[in-house]
């Protein structure tokens, strides 16, 4: 009896350790359930600024042909090549599911750890995410041709500076939280090479010469967000000169748990426009 119940309290103690084993690697990773979808982990070597990027995609579950969703990542310092798979959630896996056969492939793109994703002294890195990530995603992962763009904080400023580059490659844009600054003086270390490399990547410039017309455009962020003001007077300019917006400002900061939150709604406002596509 006291060998049974010793055996009893080691199985008791071996379960407890690896159900916890479990939980600290599924907050490393950043998630717990992919809901069926597939997580794809790649590296793509670029020509265009000379150096091998890790990408992550996820493809959906269900199969079938689906439209790509590009996400952009925030800007990541430290570890810059691990950044595209920082964006991966629980929040992001469930609200692929329940689209369902209206969820997109989402593929994850390396921009470094601040590339703010445009062409400048260190890479061109506008031109790799157009020439040569969004092709390779296309073509890897097999998707349609119907392409939205969104990002979180660089990526969001990335995905607005890319959209208006190329309006016609994108079915949609979104900047959660962008990274906006109404002029270069503003800008964060780092951003931008200089005052005349902010100037020739300007959303703002674009929204006036019309960059966006025709194009659905998301604008939102946490009511205490830095950026705030100047994602306001983003819309504020994109209304003026006749683009779609929709805007929210919705209660919390510049963190995932903000991003986290509004996932699912990001994912119904690309899914819709990917849908309504004729690109």
């Amino acid at each position: 009896m006291r060998r049974f119940a010793l055996f009893a309290c080691l199985a008791l103690v071996l379960v407890a350790a690896l159900a916890a084993r479990r939980r600290v690697d599924d907050w490393r990773r950043g998630y717990s359930d992919t809901r069926g979808a597939q997580v794809v982990h790649y590296s793509l070597e670029s020509r265009i600024v000379g150096r091998r990027l890790e990408e992550v995609a996820v493809v959906p579950a269900g199969g079938g042909r689906r439209p790509l969703l590009v996400l952009l990542h925030g800007r990541a310092d430290s570890s810059p090549q691990s950044a595209p798979a920082g964006m991966l959630s629980d929040a992001l896996f469930a609200g692929l599911a329940r689209l369902g056969r209206r969820a997109p492939v989402v593929v994850i793109l390396n921009g470094g750890g601040h590339s703010y994703y445009h062409d400048r002294r260190d890479g061109r890195w506008g031109s790799m995410i157009l020439d040569e990530a969004i092709p390779d995603a296309i073509r890897r992962l097999h998707t349609r041709a119907r392409v939205a763009i969104g990002g979180i904080s660089m990526g969001g400023y990335g995905a607005l500076h890319l959209a208006a580059v190329r309006p016609r490659r994108f079915c949609a844009v979104g900047g959660h939280s962008a990274a906006l600054w109404t002029s270069g003086g503003l800008s964060a270390a780092g951003a931008f090479d200089d005052a005349e490399d902010f100037a020739r990547n300007d959303v703002f410039t674009a929204a006036r010469h019309g960059r966006y017309d025709g194009l659905p455009v998301w604008i939102d962020g946490g009511d205490a967000d830095a950026f705030r003001a100047a994602d306001a007077a983003f819309v504020s300019r994109l209304r003026a000169h006749g683009a779609r917006v929709t805007h929210h400002v919705w209660p919390g900061g510049h963190d995932g748990s903000y991003w986290h939150a509004h996932m699912a709604a990001y994912l119904r406002f690309y899914a819709a426009a990917l849908a309504a596509c004729r690109s």
